[in-house]
Parts: structure tokens; sequence; C-alpha cells
């Protein structure tokens, strides 16, 4: 199920010939000043990529990238920069301040959970790990455990709870599917929300968790009847219907908060 913050833009290229085989396939990378309307000054990372076929725009985590092919003008970028500043724009509000989402030792009360948070409250312990009480809750931790140890925890619990959610609801569509997945992984994902391998395995989002559960079970169906038909076409959507009518609400929900899961996600286990 691809999720891509990306823009193509069309290039008028010939396909490489025989005599360019030879040139060196390096890339050239440089940094350019972006305004926005709102006032900010965005970085753009400018990469000349001998393999790209079109001017790309992406965002991520890690910044604003513009790719160029090795016969596209600079200004051809710079025009294709400005013409979608407004997209541009709403993509870096989507973005999480990696800083007010890490997790701090002691500090953090909260952790983000299926749609809302779940109070969190730290103790010392032999072990380090994540554990429910009554309320909420428990990251138990040992005056030796550091950051990596945080996360290893931390990733270990959100990965607990994401497989009660599919324990829960794979029984539900399993009677009505060919057959059942060879085996489900939870992996961190930076464009997709799942996946099926011609063999049979099914991978999804660990952000998935954060997620309301109706999202994250619309994304299990999604990635089912891919073992009934391999593509998107009509005959695959309705399988999805007929399991998951409410899919539309719940895609829309991924295009308009997807971004700030994913990189929830990834600023709470850097």
């Amino acid at each position: 199920m691809p999720f891509r913050f990306r823009l193509r833009g069309l290039t008028h290229l010939a396909r490489p010939t025989a005599t360019r085989a030879t040139e060196v396939r390096t890339q050239q990378r440089d940094r350019v000043p972006l305004q926005l309307d709102d006032g900010r000054s965005v970085d753009v990372l400018r990469v000349r990529d001998p393999r790209a076929r079109r001017i790309k725009l992406s965002v991520s985590e890690r910044g604003v990238r513009l790719t160029l092919p090795q016969r596209a003008s600079l200004v051809a970028g710079e025009r294709f920069l400005i013409e979608h500043r407004d997209w541009l724009h709403a993509q870096l509000d989507q973005l999480v301040n990696a800083d007010d989402t890490a997790l701090r030792r002691d500090e953090s009360a909260s952790l983000p959970l299926r749609g809302g948070t779940v109070p969190l409250r730290w103790e010392r312990g032999r072990f380090t790990a994540i554990q429910r009480d009554g309320v909420g809750l428990v990251f138990q931790t040992n005056a030796r455990a550091g950051g990596p140890a945080m996360h290893r925890a931390l990733r270990d619990f959100y990965e607990a709870e994401a497989r009660a959610d599919i324990g829960r609801w794979m029984p539900l569509y399993l009677p009505s599917i060919p057959r059942a997945p060879r085996r489900v992984q939870l992996k961190v994902m930076s464009s997709q929300w799942g996946s099926l391998a011609p063999d049979g395995t099914l991978a999804l989002d660990l952000s998935l968790v954060l997620a309301p559960p109706a999202a994250f079970e619309y994304v299990l169906v999604h990635e089912l009847c891919h073992l009934i038909h391999h593509d998107h076409s009509p005959a695959y959507w309705h399988e999805v219907e007929a399991r998951y009518p409410q899919w539309r609400d719940q895609r829309e929900y991924f295009r308009s908060e997807g971004r700030r899961i994913k990189a929830t996600l990834q600023a709470l286990l850097r």
C-alpha cells in the first residue's frame, strides 16, 4: 500500500543511448534556499542524479529534496520548486517536531497509542521494559540503561500492542481469504503502510499502532485482499469493499495524518 509524499515533473528526455552508458553515474549535490509564502526559508537539497528520469520533489523528516535528471536545467528545477510551494508548505506543516516528541527518561508523561495518548510514569527496576498498570503505562529502567535500551523497550512494547490488535482482527477475515499469510512482520517503513511479498509474507508499518484502530484494521484488510488479487483492479477494490465498507474514510485519514504518525514513531525511536 504505497504512501509517498513526492511530486514528479515530466521532462522531455531521450532514453540513454549506448554511447552514454560509459558515463560516470555520480550524483551532484548542493543546497538552495526557497522562500515560502509564510516567510519561512527552506533549505532544499538539490541532487542531480543520472538515474532520474523526471524532476522529483520529496519531503521527509530529513528535509526537502529536489532531484534533477542529468539533462534538466537548473532553471527548470527552480521553476518546479516555485510552482509547488503550496504543496511543499502543506507537507512541511505535517512534520512532527522531533524535539517535542522525543522520549525523555523521567520526563515524558505519556505515549501515543491507538489514536490517543496513554499516561506514562517512570520507575527504577532490574530490567528496561514497558508494562501496563491499572492507570496507564510504567516504564521501568535500571540506572545503567541508555537511550538504545529505552528505544528497544519502546519498540518491543509497540510491536506487542500491534500484534495483539492483529491477533484480534485476523480471525475475522481469514475464513473469506484463500490462504493465510505465511507470516506477519512489523517494520518501520518510510513510504508504505503495508506490503505482501510473493512468498506470502505480510509486512505492516509499526507506526500503524499509533493510528486509530479503524485505520490500522483497514490496512490489514487491504493487504489480506492482495492474497486474492495482486493488483489494484476494480475486482480487488470490490473485495476490500465487501470486507471493510468504510475504507475510504480510513484512506483519507492516512492522507491527512499519515506523515504525522510516521514522523512521531521515528522521533520516539530515534
